[in-house]
């Protein structure tokens, strides 16, 4: 789903296999200006129903569930036409499948460890259309996931298909920049830098931002 304005209230699915965690994150949420729990689902399998039932924005995704995990059920979730977006939840020191779930499409993570305020700062930004990239926690949960063969050759491959400009914006979208800061700094307006990443997302068959930066990351920029 697009970006939304500061004034609508966001609309939020928690997708979790332990009750207590749904329960603490919809008392936390609901508690925020401007959020919203509107659902909870505890397995991946019953994310598809808890969405057409809900018409969330954002889902907080937990990534170990018994039947459908959330890396399944973020592919899934993604494929699906205008579809929420989409913030894993995991424990960074036991799981390693984050890097999987953000090339699922997930537009970000979140550490269940997480303090409260950021929590509701990372669920304002994704709605509002900015991925949750902690530099150096990506970069180590990048650094240990085995990188897939070829995969290197295959990222500069796709990249060379981006213009000049292109390139300077994905760049920019990989060191985790939002829009205005890209703005500034490539000297553009924020609707010309909106665009430019609409036309690499096209061009690379991509679903969001943070997939840009997994494939910078594979080709060697990030």
């Amino acid at each position: 789903m697009a970006g939304m304005s500061e004034a609508e209230t966001i609309r939020v699915l928690v997708v979790d296999d332990d009750a207590l965690v749904r329960a603490s994150l919809e008392m936390m949420l609901d508690g925020a200006n401007g959020i919203s729990v509107v659902g909870q689902a505890a397995d991946g399998d019953e994310v598809p129903a808890a969405i057409d039932a809900h018409f969330p924005d954002l889902v907080l995704m937990d990534l170990r569930m018994p039947r459908v995990d959330g890396i399944v059920a973020t592919r899934r979730l993604r494929a699906r036409t205008n579809p929420p977006e989409v913030v894993v939840l995991t424990t960074f020191d036991t799981d390693e499948n984050v890097l999987h779930a953000l090339r699922a499409g997930a537009s970000g993570f979140l550490l269940k460890d997480t303090p409260p305020a950021q929590i509701v700062e990372a669920v304002r930004r994704v709605a509002a259309g900015d991925p949750i990239l902690s530099p150096a926690i990506t970069r180590r949960l990048m650094d240990r996931a085995a990188t897939q063969a070829g995969a290197h050759t295959q990222a500069q491959k796709a990249l060379s298909q981006l213009s000049p400009r292109e390139y300077d914006v994905m760049l920019s979208v990989a060191q985790g920049k939002a829009n205005a800061e890209i703005a500034v700094e490539l000297y553009m307006s924020v609707a010309t830098v909106k665009a430019h990443i609409s036309h690499i997302l096209t061009k690379l068959g991509l679903g969001n931002r943070t997939q840009i930066a997994l494939l910078a990351h594979d080709a060697g920029l990030a």
